[in-house]
């Protein structure tokens, strides 16, 4: 990969753009790097030690665009969006996602940019075998719907713009504890287990997910970046993790027992399970995941959450 040397990370004050927005100064430590956050779902305190210009902007105002009138940009990597699945005003969530990509494009064409952009395994809606790229998307919520939009927007582009989406699966990680409620299963059902308490899952704990570790993604989204032609692909394991293996795993790391405790699910829009087809991930952006979602699972409780308390997150791995 050509080294990047002006770059805007949106959504860099988040859980994965914080992550990202790190991992590309330390790559390229003479880059000019930008990170575009409004702080609206994300938290300052993720970006210690990060070296770069802070500017706190909506990306879906066009305030923001006229700050980069005179300065030069060769890669965008768009993460910047509503990002809770339970959100239900579509009016909100599509003019935050849609409007704040439309504004992304209009600087990179200007700029002559590349775009890695975060779409979701939400477009898929629901499945019950592994989702492939090709595969007719139907959104079972509007946060998937505003994806998929995003998506439909950009394939147009792909003859004239390097584009790539990339369809994250179900990501747990550092960085994440300000997230509240949507924040990682993971990360929620450790601190339940951390205070002695059985951990709360839908009944019966089978509901099978490709969780896949901020590591991992950050490598593909950064990756991405040298893919040699415009492409949407899904970033995950290709494996699936139940509910009552992930707190298997939980148990291992913290060396407890603790059983489940099982209640009913109140979203009839739930995603029971996701998989993820890696095919073309391999194929475009040479990605494959370094973690199994075990040994992710057992290195972020026991470094960044048990290790030194849930403050740890905030810091550099």
């Amino acid at each position: 990969m050509d080294k990047l040397q002006n770059i805007i990370v949106t959504g860099g004050g988040g859980f994965i753009g914080s992550n990202l927005a790190l991992e590309l100064q330390d790559r390229w430590p003479e880059a000019v790097i930008y990170v575009i956050d409004d702080l609206r779902g994300s938290n300052l305190k993720n970006l210690e030690g990060f070296k770069g210009e802070f500017m706190q902007h909506d990306v879906a105002r066009r305030e923001w665009l006229a700050a980069f009138g005179g300065r030069p940009v060769d890669a965008v990597f768009h993460l910047a969006s509503i990002t809770d699945t339970t959100v239900l005003d579509e009016e909100k969530m599509m003019h935050d996602n849609v409007e704040g990509f439309r504004n992304v494009l209009e600087l990179a064409a200007e700029k002559g940019a590349k775009i890695v952009w975060a779409s979701s395994a939400a477009v898929y809606g629901s499945m019950a075998r592994p989702m492939r790229e090709d595969d007719e998307c139907r959104p079972n919520n509007v946060y998937g719907q505003s994806k998929l939009e995003m998506e439909k927007i950009a394939r147009p582009l792909f003859g004239r713009m390097k584009l790539v989406g990339l369809r994250y699966f179900n990501v747990f990680g550092p960085r994440e504890s300000f997230k509240g409620d949507p924040a990682s299963m993971t990360y929620k059902l450790t601190l339940q287990m951390m205070a002695g308490k059985r951990p709360r899952i839908f009944k019966w704990g089978e509901q099978k997910r490709d969780f896949i570790y901020v590591k991992d993604v950050v490598s593909a989204t950064v990756g991405a970046m040298a893919a040699a032609a415009s492409t949407i692909v899904n970033v995950g394991t290709g494996t699936t993790t139940s509910f009552n293996e992930l707190i298997a795993y939980i148990n291992e790391a913290l060396g407890t027992d603790l059983e489940p405790d099982c209640f009913d699910n109140p979203y009839d829009f739930y995603q029971d399970f996701t998989q993820a087809d890696v095919t073309l991930a391999r194929e475009k952006i040479g990605f494959k995941a370094a973690y199994t979602t075990r040994e992710g699972v057992i290195d972020y409780v026991r470094k960044y959450i048990a290790g030194s308390g849930s403050r740890q997150q905030y810091k550099k791995p």
